[in-house]
């Protein structure tokens, strides 16, 4: 598999959203590749985590979301089961799974319905060690602020916001994965 020649079969490489999407993707796979490195133990496969994380926001360009050049036409929480679409296509339905999973730290199917999100009403939280580690990497990187790493304090603030149980997990993350 070669991601990044599947996302360039779906953005323009010259476009400002390729740069915005490639940067932001090879951040997150560094981060969760650090994560794999330190923790042997978890038996994290290191080339699907690599490939999962450059895969993993590949369905952001089917949003609206005009602050990082997303001229589509569903809400940005799409993006991660709009994703799992595309690389379910390209044949790759273990990374499919990942795009799927990371939205937020995972969608509850309760917290779909509870909120009506536009997404299919189904459990979408990570599973695997490879889908949480991508999942947790994510959280230290915007894309609308490329330039450097989230801290933690600012990520709990974030996910504050949505849901306390979001600040837990993701605290049981960086206790497990930091």
């Amino acid at each position: 598999m070669n991601p990044i020649e599947i996302i360039q079969k779906y953005y323009d490489k010259k476009s400002k959203l390729y740069k915005i999407l490639l940067k932001h993707s090879c951040q997150v796979r560094d981060k969760a590749l650090e994560v794999v490195d330190r923790h042997p133990e978890f038996g994290a496969d290191r080339q699907f985590v690599s490939d999962a994380a450059m895969l993993h926001d590949i369905g952001v360009y089917l949003t609206d979301a005009p602050e990082i050049e997303c001229f589509g036409t569903h809400k940005y929480v799409a993006h991660g089961y709009l994703g799992s679409e595309i690389v379910a296509r390209e044949g790759y339905p273990q990374h499919a799974l990942v795009c799927e999973r990371h939205t937020g730290l995972g969608l509850s199917l309760e917290w779909i319905e509870k909120r009506n999100l536009p997404v299919p009403h189904r459990d979408m939280r990570p599973v695997t060690i490879e889908e949480q580690i991508v999942c947790y990497a994510d959280k230290f990187y915007s894309k609308t602020k490329l330039s450097r790493e989230l801290k933690v304090d600012k990520i709990l603030k974030k996910l504050g916001k949505y849901d306390e149980s979001q600040v837990e997990q993701f605290l049981e993350w960086h206790k497990r994965f930091g």
